[in-house]
């Protein structure tokens, strides 16, 4: 019987312009104080784990977390390049309300099929899905019957989360990813 593993899935704390809707994309976008405190919270309810591995995506809003926590441990975590979040093309860094003045047909034919509809110049759902699950299944082989710290965004993490219950890409906005969360 394999040995199991466990992961504790965090998304990024809050970040600079969390006030209105938007996508970040691969933006290298700061952290708020709040966000940094976020994590410190996170580092106190997981000083008792066991947590002996961590990956991250490389996007600053998570490795800043990443090492926060991970001193406590101390382990070094390690950045993937395939745990950033979904390339949003044109649209990275504007609001939903600039995206929806600018692209209405656009931004209508994203939320007709979520899964499938490409940006210009982004990725589609199925595509980091492709790049993402591949490293979580890596670092689970490499890491069985340990406790792993994955820390994330809230794409990525849903669709590690939909993948981890069976479920469809295009559930994806029914599982809620709260800055700071831990799954």
């Amino acid at each position: 019987m394999t040995p199991h593993t466990r992961i504790y899935l965090i998304r990024h704390g809050q970040v600079v312009g969390h006030d209105q809707p938007r996508y970040n994309g691969q933006a290298d976008v700061a952290l708020t104080d709040i966000g940094v405190e976020q994590y410190h919270r996170l580092k106190e309810r997981l000083a008792d784990a066991g947590i002996s591995a961590c990956y991250t995506s490389d996007l600053s809003r998570c490795a800043i977390g990443a090492g926060i926590i991970c001193r406590q441990f101390g382990i070094e975590p390690v950045a993937r390049r395939e745990l950033r979040e979904l390339n949003i093309g044109v649209w990275e860094g504007m609001t939903w309300q600039e995206i929806k003045t600018n692209w209405p047909d656009e931004w209508r034919a994203r939320m007709a099929d979520l899964v499938n509809h490409r940006v210009p110049q982004g990725e589609r759902l199925l595509d980091v899905e492709a790049r993402v699950m591949p490293v979580i299944k890596e670092v689970i082989d490499r890491h069985q019957g340990q406790e792993l710290l994955v820390v994330g965004h809230g794409g990525v993490n849903r669709i590690v989360l939909l993948n981890a219950i069976g479920a469809p890409l295009a559930a994806m906005f029914n599982i809620e990813q709260n800055y700071g969360c831990l799954n």
